[in-house]
């Protein structure tokens, strides 16, 4: 029984591992020889995880060869376009301002139904909405709407926006961001200055806190609803 526990976690960090050098990639992002080596990962780890008699390094060696094969595929597609296209294949258009492209539709093994859900899903019930829609190589679906369906921007209105920031998060479940903290120049005082608000004198009561580079803070604390606020804080530049 502690052999069996034993392999399991030396299997399971193995694995662990191979996905963390895959990057973080969902399973409907992941492209096709990535897929591929994803499904003969599940079945290598899980024979000699379950079978004792199955020697360890009967599970080992095989996906570590994977995970070096992984990595040269990787480095390989990377310097060569074509190799990349044979891999991974090329985006394909199937909707242009002319309307759906039949041909291409079917190379793809896709009928209607398939594309009117995928094109439900990302909020389009009507063809004549999009200027064209692309099968990316991992399968999804990009649209580009037409004119008429275009979200209105800052430049169409002739407004002048300032480029937005990612909010410092200062504060995560009773805990101070350290580094964050001095990214931004502030202080512990500050923050229970801020926190004092909702009536607290402890860190570890802020469930999270966050601040972007114009001074405004949402800040919770545990078990209370959120406030967002203007602080004196006059911005960074992060």
């Amino acid at each position: 029984m502690l052999t069996l526990f034993f392999r399991c976690i030396v299997l399971y960090l193995l694995v662990l591992f191979m996905f963390r050098l895959m990057g973080k990639r969902q399973l409907g992002e992941l492209q096709p020889f990535e897929f591929v080596i994803t499904l003969i990962v599940a079945d290598l780890a899980t024979i000699p995880m379950a079978e004792i008699n199955v020697p360890l390094a009967h599970g080992v060696i095989p996906l570590i060869t994977l995970m070096l094969l992984h990595f040269l595929i990787s480095l390989l597609s990377r310097k060569s376009i074509f190799l990349r296209k044979v891999l991974n294949g090329k985006p394909v258009i199937i909707i242009t301002p002319d309307g759906i492209d039949y041909k291409s539709l079917k190379k793809l093994n896709m009928n209607f139904n398939d594309l009117n859900e995928a094109l439900r899903e990302l909020n389009y019930f009507s063809y004549d909405q999009i200027a064209y829609a692309i099968v990316e190589t991992n399968g999804k679906i990009t649209v580009l709407p037409n004119a008429d369906n275009s979200p209105l921007t800052a430049e169409d209105l002739k407004l002048q926006k300032k480029e937005p920031t990612i909010p410092l998060m200062l504060v995560c479940d009773g805990k101070i961001m350290k580094d964050n903290l001095e990214i931004s120049g502030l202080n512990e005082e500050f923050i229970l200055e801020q926190a004092k608000k909702f009536k607290t004198k402890k860190i570890k009561d802020i469930t999270v806190a966050t601040i972007d580079n114009d001074g405004k803070m949402y800040l919770q604390i545990k078990n209370m609803p959120y406030k967002s606020f203007n602080t004196s804080f006059k911005g960074g530049d992060w």
